[in-house]
């Protein structure tokens, strides 16, 4: 199967740059010089994942990351000259898979889209029964649904994820680095942060009181516990 590949950038010279060595990989590239272009060319022909610049003119990469979230599961790869932390955290809390700032090696490019892509095919294991139940969790798995004491929660793909992943191991310690192998694939080689913020993205829609979490635990200088029994 060739995975098609979306390139949005305003710099004509790097989406033809990257369209011809992604296709010399093996890769179709299609090209769009703004969010505007790229939505209408998501809804016509949908790739497989799409490269995506944050400071486009008009629709930024950050507004345009809404738009396809809101109708599409397509994987997202900021490239951009926005190179500080923070910058990192709202691209990844947009909704990004991944983080690359300009500028870049070709072929790092490409393994971090690999391994996007392999995360795409291999998504966290199930277990075999339908339903698992942890505490007052219940994980849903051919409706991907989740929900505590009865109330559903409003999870995106990787969220669902990364809590099968820690409630799979409930009541042990799960290092970061294993995480980061099961939810984004072992031959991950980005930043940790888009774990962290994942961790707290999820702090935010099951607990009580985000900022001291009784359900997601932190062991400092590991990784985290999925805790199934809640401490008064």
């Amino acid at each position: 199967m060739a995975y098609k590949i979306l390139i949005v950038d305003d710099d004509v010279l790097l989406r033809r740059s990257l369209a011809f060595n992604f296709e010399k990989c093996g890769y179709p590239a299609n090209t769009a010089e703004n969010a505007e272009d790229a939505l209408a060319i998501i809804n016509i022909d949908p790739p497989d994942l799409i490269l995506l610049d944050i400071g486009l003119p008009g629709m930024d990469g950050l507004d345009a990351i809404s738009e396809i979230r809101n109708s599409k599961n397509i994987p997202v790869i900021f490239l951009t000259a926005r190179r500080s932390g923070s910058d990192q955290v709202t691209g990844l809390n947009a909704g990004a898979d991944d983080y690359i700032t300009k500028p870049f090696d070709f072929d790092v490019l490409l393994a971090h889209v690999k391994a996007v892509l392999r995360r795409r095919e291999n998504p966290v294991p199930e277990p075999a029964e339908n339903i698992l139940q942890v505490g007052d969790l219940k994980l849903d798995f051919p409706q991907h649904k989740a929900e505590i004491g009865g109330k559903e929660l409003e999870l995106s793909p990787k969220e669902f994820e990364l809590l099968t992943a820690m409630a799979l191991n409930a009541d042990h310690i799960i290092s970061t680095d294993n995480l980061l192998k099961r939810v984004w694939g072992a031959e991950y080689t980005g930043d940790p942060q888009v774990l962290y913020v994942h961790i707290r993205w999820l702090r935010s829609k099951i607990e009580e009181d985000p900022d001291h979490p009784k359900r997601i635990l932190t062991v400092r200088s590991v990784g985290y516990k999925f805790n199934s029994t809640l401490s008064e």
